[in-house]
């Protein structure tokens, strides 16, 4: 049903598309090779935008003591780079509705490199929260075009699968980029961090330069056609998903640094080790996910919001335990399986409104992102302490689980309701 109002793919790539039970192919301009590069570029730009964002979590004690502030109040700037993305994906998309995705892409790195480069040198804490909130704009709409890119240049049946590679670059940041940029921040400064994310941002402009073909804005591209996706019920319920059912994993992983030192007693040299944990798990749910999507899209989905409700309260139960706390962070960052699954589904339920919708989908994220991190310090400052944000997770994981089941009996009303074949 929504696979018909699947985009054609920007680049003329060998795929076959199903429509009325007829199969259509078109010749491949591009090798096996250009692919990989293409995606690896796309891939890069992840890169960057995942250890800017993660990267700062564990080094919110840093932060705070260079601008004289608690650690809560330094969280805040987490949730300023998310409220960017929440605000930029959307607005960026339909004014780029036009525009070429390479041309869109270029842009959009461009914005992310000047904005990351310029937090590094920010004077005071005001000034920093702006500058990333100037960072979040680009990001949802990047992960929104470079997965549509993606997932034009593979047949239907490996969609989940090309989106997950574009994601490996977010998912090897929480691996490579983010232990690597928390140990040079705890030994020189955090401001090298941004700096060294902002040089990502301008060789992935230059990737993208030379290895993704120029194309052309979509026929018929409009701000109307992209805003005609937020008319269909499905697309909201997923995004509403997205929102909740990943805030858990925010609300964990943002005090992540605090839990290990004071509820385990853990030493600071662990908290790259424990960063690196809970990266392979992403990497680990990244692969594994986007496979399983490809066989059951709805199935993972489910799956993976009951596993998170587990893993979270699993957290909490055991924070005192280094041990333990080790396991549940790196099963915590394994619930990202779901970000290709929920990234696919919007591609099937948006209609014409594919940028939009792709674009969407960051926003969601960001907004559990700033949800995640804004509950979790609001029960530590209410006294409950760092464990306790595993049980915020658990709740935010059950009304995704709500939100999820409200989306499949919707779905079967309308299919009940469609008249059957002769």
């Amino acid at each position: 049903m929504a696979r018909d109002h699947l985009p054609r793919p920007k680049f003329k790539v060998r795929r076959t598309h199903s429509k009325d039970t007829m199969q259509s192919a078109e010749e491949s301009s591009l090798t096996r090779l250009q692919i990989g590069l293409v995606i690896l570029a796309l891939a890069c730009g992840g890169f960057g935008i995942g250890t800017g964002e993660f990267a700062i979590m564990g080094l919110l004690p840093d932060v705070a003591r260079t601008f004289a502030v608690t650690t809560p109040q330094a969280g805040y700037v987490i949730s300023a780079y998310a409220l960017g993305v929440v605000v930029g994906a959307p607005l960026i998309a339909i004014a780029g509705a036009k525009s070429s995705r390479r041309s869109l892409l270029l842009v959009l790195m461009t914005v992310f490199a000047i904005g990351n480069l310029a937090s590094a040198l920010a004077p005071d804490f005001l000034s920093f929260m702006v500058l990333r909130f100037l960072s979040g704009l680009p990001h949802g709409a990047y992960f929104g075009v470079s997965a549509l890119v993606a997932a034009s240049l593979v047949p239907l049946h490996r969609r989940a699968r090309a989106v997950g590679y574009v994601m490996l670059g977010l998912t090897g940041a929480t691996l490579a980029g983010t232990p690597v940029m928390a140990l040079f921040g705890q030994t020189l400064s955090w401001r090298v961090m941004f700096l060294a994310v902002g040089l990502i941002g301008v060789l992935t402009v230059t990737l993208i330069w030379f290895y993704l073909p120029r194309d052309q804005p979509a026929a018929g591209a409009s701000v109307m056609r992209e805003l005609v996706a937020f008319t269909h019920p499905q697309v909201l319920l997923t995004l509403a998903l997205a929102a909740t059912g990943f805030g858990g994993m925010f609300s964990v992983f943002s005090y992540i640094a605090s839990t290990a030192t004071e509820v385990a007693h853990m030493p600071v040299a662990m908290i790259p080790v424990i960063m690196a944990l809970f990266g392979i798990g992403m990497n680990v749910g990244n692969v594994v996910g986007s496979k399983f999507a490809d066989i059951s899209l709805m199935g993972t989905i489910g799956g993976m919001l009951l596993f998170n409700i587990v893993v979270m309260a699993l957290f909490s139960l055991t924070a005192a335990h280094p041990v333990m706390l080790c396991t549940s962070t790196f099963l915590i960052g394994c619930t990202f399986a779901a970000g290709p699954a929920i990234q696919t589904r919007l591609m099937d339920v948006a209609a014409d409104g594919q940028t939009l919708a792709a674009a969407s989908m960051h926003s969601a994220f960001n907004v559990a992102n700033a949800l995640g991190a804004w509950l979790g310090g609001l029960v530590i400052a209410y006294g409950y302490g760092y464990a306790a944000t595993g049980y915020v997770g658990a709740v935010l994981s059950f009304i995704g689980l709500f939100v999820f089941l409200w989306s499949v009996l919707l779905e079967q009303g309308a299919s009940r309701r469609q008249p059957k074949p002769a």
